[in-house]
């Protein structure tokens, strides 16, 4: 059997972040620009990221528009996730997978010594990677049937 992907392994490096004193409305913008649900909040701290929170676009129509509140004055360390879920780089996947499920979170930032940023695992990246993982065990089963025609026709 193959070596168990961790989470530092399958997390994608390039990380869209904010500040906690970044404007609510700064972080939306930002988030339309990368194309991204969420934004890591970090703090810059002896020359790394060290993560802080995390932001999503849910966050900010629950917190936010939802309450009618207005988003001009409000910046990130005032709706931002305070229940902090990470990922060492060594975890496994399916160490990785249970916190997503106990914790009921869709994304992950993966953090190495210090707490600093070193990737994000996204639901929709792990659900990409089990899928190939059964493609490639439904290409075992066509197989099987190939050989079992070669030998017994």
């Amino acid at each position: 059997m193959g070596q168990q992907l961790t989470a530092g392994d399958i997390c994608k490096r390039k990380v869209s972040v904010a500040y906690q004193h970044t404007s609510v409305v700064a972080a939306a913008q930002l988030m339309r620009e990368d194309h991204v649900g969420c934004l890591v909040v970090v703090e810059d701290a002896n020359g790394s990221r060290q993560v802080r929170g995390l932001i999503t676009d849910r966050d900010i129509v629950m917190s936010v528009v939802a309450m009618g509140l207005d988003p001009e004055p409000l910046c990130l360390e005032d709706v931002m996730s305070a229940r902090l879920v990470t990922a060492n780089e060594g975890d496994s996947l399916p160490e990785l997978m249970r916190s997503m499920r106990e914790y009921g979170v869709r994304r992950v930032p993966v953090v190495g010594a210090n707490d600093e940023l070193m990737g994000i695992v996204t639901l929709d990246g792990v659900l990409k990677i089990l899928a190939h993982e059964m493609n490639l065990l439904v290409g075992s089963i066509d197989t099987s049937l190939k050989h079992e025609r070669v030998r017994r026709p």
